[in-house]
């Protein structure tokens, strides 16, 4: 049910055909419109029932197992239908966790889970070349990992949406990392504690030997502990974990591993300075990613070998062009107020900043980034994309008194935004709190979805870099 266009539909629909199954696709969207997705099905298509642009009560009668698509809402009609009749609903992440015996990661969160989740395979990869990552915004599907190398662990970032079905399936990851919990995807979820009950599934399933770390800073792990996990749970914090707590924290600017009684340093004071460049919260995603990858096994010394070549990851505060005088930034995953706000806080020293923010509401409150950008930024330095969310913040820093005589600049389309830069047509460069000969840093960050104007935030950063890079060279 959904075949979707990022991949996963198409990757269930043909595993499902590989174990000979019959298989009827079924999408409100057109064929038209799924185009890349029914291509990606190859020669499998030819096996399977397609029906197109609508959705009929008798396939879910019919069929033995529904496969739901993450985007389908819980309170669809059609799942109603198929629930009366007794039929057996799964999604690809309650497949995976049926089916694969190797050891897994899985990563969820609201902000810094996709890096947290490729920063661990980074680390596990010191003694497991194999490894690879799968699951949300990876190219590599959940089913993909079912009998593979036993020994080698699956490192796999999970969604909400993912999660809602994982409480059903037969085991839980051997680690489980939350990396934080803000304000997301309310609308789909009736309320924030909704929101975090399905990130608590990921924990539903573990048992005593396996492990569960959370974000000692975050309010909401007093949620997930109310929950009783059965797994042994350790933290991670920017601030000294109190005494019996275990896991891995900052204390007098050294990085420090907890395990039982003992302690041991992991990064020293000259390695943390360079790791908060990159922001404070990817100093929360590397103590999460550090701490996963030790309780999977990997040594101290491994992991400070390799900090020196963490990976940027796409579309995440992406560098994609680089000069004395020019850093242009692709945070166009940054889809929460919450990511638009740490992407500021981390560029807003390192040049004269422009931001590019807006998209589709997802129901979330922009009061916080309003006062951040009041904070940080005079009206000129800030460009709109224009959307339903776009309107929300710019309400919000109406009611700040924000704007001065020019007023908020909103724009259709992203060349456009990108072409009045290049070509000092919107006064950008004579902004007061902007520093004299230093560079140019344009930073792209929507804090919202993208489905007014594009597929989704991925299809959105790859079209600002193809854009950035025709309008100020490669």
């Amino acid at each position: 049910m959904g075949l979707g266009t990022l991949g996963g539909g198409a990757a269930s629909a043909k595993w499902f055909v590989a174990q000979g199954a019959r298989v009827t696709v079924t999408d409100l969207r057109t064929e038209k419109q799924l185009a890349p997705s029914m291509k990606e099905l190859g020669g499998a298509a030819k096996t399977m029932v397609f029906v197109l642009g609508q959705h009929r009560e008798e396939d879910f009668k019919n069929n033995d197992v529904i496969v739901v698509n993450p985007a389908v809402p819980r309170e669809s009609g059609y799942l109603g239908v198929a629930k009366k009749k007794r039929k057996i609903i799964v999604n690809d992440a309650h497949i995976f966790f049926n089916l694969v015996r190797t050891p897994i990661v899985a990563v969820t969160g609201t902000r810094g889970k996709t890096t947290t989740t490729n920063w661990v395979a980074h680390f596990l990869k010191s003694k497991y070349p194999g490894v690879t990552v799968g699951g949300n915004s990876s190219k590599n599907a959940l089913l993909s990992f079912v009998g593979r190398n036993k020994k080698t662990p699956a490192v796999v970032e999970l969604s909400s949406w993912q999660l809602e079905l994982l409480d059903k399936a037969s085991r839980g990851p051997d680690v489980a990392v939350i990396t934080n919990i803000y304000s997301d995807h309310l609308n789909r979820y009736r309320n924030i504690r909704d929101y975090a009950s399905a990130k608590a599934n990921i924990f539903s399933k573990q048992t005593p030997s396996q492990k569960l770390i959370l974000n000692f800073d975050n309010p909401w792990t007093k949620f997930f502990l109310s929950k009783k996990p059965k797994a042994k749970v350790f933290f991670f914090s920017l601030k000294p974990l109190p005494k019996g707590k275990e896991g891995m924290f900052i204390s007098k600017n050294l990085v420090i591993l907890r395990r039982g009684k003992q302690e041991r340093m992991v990064l020293g004071e000259k390695e943390l300075g360079v790791l908060q460049t990159r922001g404070e919260h990817n100093v929360q995603n590397f103590l999460a990613a550090a701490l996963g990858s030790v309780l999977v096994g990997v040594s101290i010394d491994a992991i400070q070998k390799r900090i020196k070549t963490l990976p940027d990851i796409q579309y995440r505060e992406e560098v994609v062009l680089k000069r004395k005088n020019l850093l242009i930034i692709n945070d166009s995953a940054g889809t929460s107020p919450d990511a638009v706000i740490a992407a500021i806080r981390r560029f807003k020293n390192q040049g004269n900043l422009i931001l590019i923010t807006g998209g589709t509401d997802k129901n979330l409150d922009f009061r916080p980034l309003a006062k951040e950008i009041r904070e940080t930024l005079k009206p000129e330095q800030v460009l709109f994309l224009n959307g339903s969310a776009t309107k929300k913040l710019i309400k919000e820093l109406r009611a700040l008194r924000y704007f001065s005589k020019t007023g908020s600049r909103v724009f259709e389309e992203l060349p456009e935004i990108l072409k009045g830069i290049k070509n000092k047509e919107l006064g950008i460069r004579d902004v007061k709190r902007m520093i004299p000969n230093s560079r140019l840093l344009i930073l792209f960050s929507p804090g919202a979805a993208s489905f007014e104007k594009f597929k989704n935030e991925f299809d959105r950063g790859e079209k600002f870099n193809v854009y950035s890079k025709e309008l100020f060279g490669s």
